[in-house]
C-alpha cells in the first residue's frame, strides 16, 4: 500500500465517521435547567387551568389544551377528539359553577421525555357541596408555537 493509497483510505474513513455523527438523530435529553424552565410552564399552565376552572370560566380553562382536531380526551369508557369537542363536553357536564364546584390538582410527576414533549402525571379533585369527585390523570404536553399545550388528556375517576 502506497503512501496516497493510505490518505486516501484515512480521508474516507473520516468522512464517513463525520457522514455517520451527523446522520445521528437521536433525541438528546434536555438539560436540567431546560427541565426546571419547562416543569414551571406546565405548572403555570395547570395554575391557569385552575383558576379559569374555579372561575366558571371553561373557555378559559381549554386554553391549556391545543386547539386541534387532534386533541385527544379520554375518561371512562369514552373517547373523543378535537378542542372544540372537548369543550362541548366540558359544558354539557358541567353547565354551571354548582356542578364545576372548586378545582385542585395535585401535580405528582412531570417527565420531560424530549426538548418538545413531556408526561404529566396527577391527581385531580373537586370540591362541591353535594360531593367530592377525585381521580387522577395523565396529560401529554408538546411546545407548540413556543408554548407547552395539552395535547393529549387521560383522565380517570375514582369510586366515591
Amino acid at each position: 500500500m502506497t503512501l496516497s493509497s493510505i490518505k486516501i483510505s484515512l480521508i474516507s474513513l473520516v468522512s464517513a465517521f463525520a457522514l455517520l455523527g451527523c446522520a445521528n438523530t437521536a433525541p438528546t435529553n434536555p438539560s436540567t435547567e431546560t427541565k426546571e424552565s419547562t416543569a414551571q410552564s406546565i405548572r403555570q399552565v395547570m395554575a391557569n387551568q385552575q383558576q379559569a376552572w374555579n372561575s366558571g370560566n371553561l373557555t378559559a380553562f381549554m386554553q391549556g389544551y391545543w386547539q386541534s382536531d387532534k386533541l385527544r380526551f379520554a375518561s371512562g369508557n369514552s373517547y373523543r377528539f378535537g378542542w372544540q369537542s372537548t369543550l362541548d363536553n366540558y359544558i354539557k357536564g358541567y353547565p354551571d359553577k354548582a356542578t364545576m364546584g372548586q378545582l385542585k390538582f395535585d401535580i405528582i410527576d412531570i417527565n420531560q421525555v424530549s426538548d418538545d414533549v413531556a408526561i404529566v402525571f396527577g391527581r385531580w379533585h373537586l370540591t362541591r357541596e353535594n360531593d367530592q369527585p377525585k381521580g387522577l390523570y395523565t396529560l401529554l404536553f408538546e411546545k407548540k408555537n413556543g408554548q407547552w399545550l395539552i395535547t393529549q388528556d387521560h383522565t380517570s375517576s375514582a369510586k366515591n
